[in-house]
C-alpha cells in the first residue's frame, strides 16, 4: 500500500523499564516506528520481546512501580501522549485509541452484563443517550457477527464462547469510532477456524471505520494476509521493519528468517521436520550492549557478541540491524 505522508502516531526512542531486586528488565529499548491513517502494522516477535508493553506504553498504561516510560516520545495527531494529563488521557482512551487485551475471557467484567459494558463505554466517549447508546451497541455486535444481538447483549461474558467473547471485545473497540486500534494477540486463545473469522472481522470493520490497526502476534502466519507493514521485535528493540511482501521475499535478519521458516506449509507437508528456533529469548535483564540473538543465531560472527549493530536501510521503508548483512552489504 500506498502509506500517506502524515502518520496519526509517531513513536520516537521509547524505552520501558521495570526496575525489580533482580536489576533492570529493559522491555521496551530505544523503539520507533510510525503509523498511517488506514495502515494496518503487525508487530511479531516471541513471548517476551516486549510487543505488549510497546503498546501499553503508547496509550501510557504502564503500572509504576515497578515499571517507568524512562525515555521517548509518542505523538498522537502531534500531541505527545506522555505529557498528558490524566484527564486528557481518559479522552483520548478508548475513543481515539481503543486496544483489545489478549485475553477476552479475563478483559470483559464476568459481573456485568455485555449492555452495561458496551453502553457506559458509548455514552461516556460519544456523548449519547441510553437508549441511542444500546442502539449502538447492538449494531456494533451485529457487524462483529453476534446473532441474535438484541438478545445476546443482555448476557453475560461466561455465557459467551471464547470467540464471541472476542467478538465482542472488537464490537466494543470499534463502537467509539477510533483512529486507531490496538489487537493484543487477539487470536491466541482460539482454534485456528475461528482465528480466520475473527482476524477476516477486524479487517473488515477496520476498513469500514478506516481506523488503523497495531496488530501484536508471535505468528508471522497471522499477519502474511493481513498486515500492510511488519516490525519484527527481539529483547526489546525492533530487529526488522518494512513492507510485509518484502519481509515475506527477502527476510534480512536470522531471527525473521527463523519466524518464517517456523510457519506450517502445504506444500511441505511430510517432506521435512518443522523448523524452530534454536535455544530460548534471553533473559532482558541487564543485557549486555551486543547483539541479543547472537547465541541462537547460526550466521554469528565475533563483533556479534560485543556490539549492537547499527539498523541497516534497504530501501522502501526495509531494514534491519545485523551485522552479517552490513558486512555482506
Amino acid at each position: 500500500m500506498a502509506l500517506t505522508d502524515k502518520a496519526i502516531l509517531e513513536v520516537k526512542n521509547l524505552s520501558t523499564h521495570f526496575f525489580t531486586d533482580e536489576g533492570v528488565v529493559k522491555a521496551v529499548d530505544d523503539v520507533s516506528f510510525s503509523l498511517h491513517k488506514g495502515e494496518i502494522m503487525g508487530i511479531v516477535g516471541e513471548s517476551g520481546s516486549g510487543k505488549s508493553v510497546t503498546n501499553l506504553s503508547i496509550i501510557n498504561l504502564i503500572q509504576s512501580p515497578p515499571g517507568k516510560i524512562v525515555a521517548g516520545e509518542v505523538f498522537y495527531n502531534d500531541e505527545n501522549i506522555l505529557k498528558m494529563n490524566e484527564k486528557k488521557l481518559r479522552q483520548i482512551r478508548g475513543a481515539k485509541i481503543a486496544m483489545i487485551f489478549q485475553d477476552p475471557m479475563t478483559s470483559l467484567n464476568p459481573f456485568l452484563r455485555i449492555s452495561t459494558q458496551m453502553i457506559e463505554t458509548i455514552q461516556l466517549h460519544q456523548k449519547l443517550s441510553k437508549k441511542d447508546a444500546r442502539k449502538r451497541a447492538i449494531e456494533m455486535l451485529t457487524m462483529a457477527g453476534i446473532p441474535a444481538a438484541e438478545e445476546r447483549i443482555n448476557s453475560y461474558p461466561h455465557q459467551f464462547s471464547g470467540g464471541m467473547c472476542q467478538r465482542v471485545m472488537i464490537a466494543m473497540g470499534l463502537s467509539c469510532n477510533p483512529e486507531i486500534l490496538i489487537a493484543d494477540e487477539p487470536t491466541s486463545a482460539l482454534d485456528v477456524t475461528i482465528q480466520a473469522q475473527i482476524l477476516d472481522i477486524m479487517k473488515e470493520l477496520t476498513q469500514k471505520f478506516g481506523a488503523a490497526v497495531i496488530l501484536i502476534t508471535h505468528s508471522l502466519g497471522v499477519v502474511a494476509g493481513m498486515c500492510d507493514t511488519i516490525y519484527v521485535m527481539y529483547a526489546g528493540r525492533i530487529v526488522e521493519r518494512g513492507f510485509t511482501e518484502d519481509i515475506f521475499e527477502d527476510p534480512k535478519h536470522p531471527y525473521t528468517k527463523g519466524l518464517i521458516n517456523s510457519v506450517p506449509r502445504l506444500d511441505k507437508l511430510g517432506t521435512e521436520r518443522l523448523f524452530s528456533i534454536p535455544g530460548q529469548p534471553p533473559n532482558v535483564i541487564d543485557l549486555p550492549p551486543c547483539c541479543p540473538f547472537f547465541p541462537r543465531c547460526e550466521q554469528a560472527m565475533e563483533i556479534c557478541k560485543t556490539k549492537y549493530p547499527n539498523e541497516i536501510d534497504f530501501g522502501n521503508g526495509h531494514a534491519a540491524s545485523c551485522w552479517k548483512e552490513r558486512n555482506d552489504g
